[in-house]
């Protein structure tokens, strides 16, 4: 079960620390939309296999509002840069 945990820490840490890059590096809204996009499932996917390895689902909750979170997120980023398009053209 240790190991297991070590895995998930370490492939997680690594895809956040290259997501972190992006969002920081990126050259558009739209590579950092989808960067933070990334991170948000990779949050949530570790609280996953926290539940799954622990065994409880008292996560549930806090998924579903990051969940949420993300779509607002992107929806509002997606309308941001479609209104800022339709202007310079």
């Amino acid at each position: 079960m240790n190991i297991l945990m070590g895995a998930i820490v370490v492939v997680f840490g690594i895809a956040a620390i290259l997501t972190v890059f992006r969002i920081i590096r990126g050259p558009s809204i739209l590579d950092r939309a989808v960067a933070s996009d990334v991170l948000l499932t990779e949050v949530m996917c570790v609280l996953g296999a926290e539940m799954a390895i622990n065994g409880h689902t008292r996560n549930i909750p806090v998924l579903l509002i990051i969940a949420a979170v993300g779509v607002f997120g992107s929806i509002s980023v997606a309308r941001y840069v479609a209104r800022r398009d339709n202007t310079t053209s």
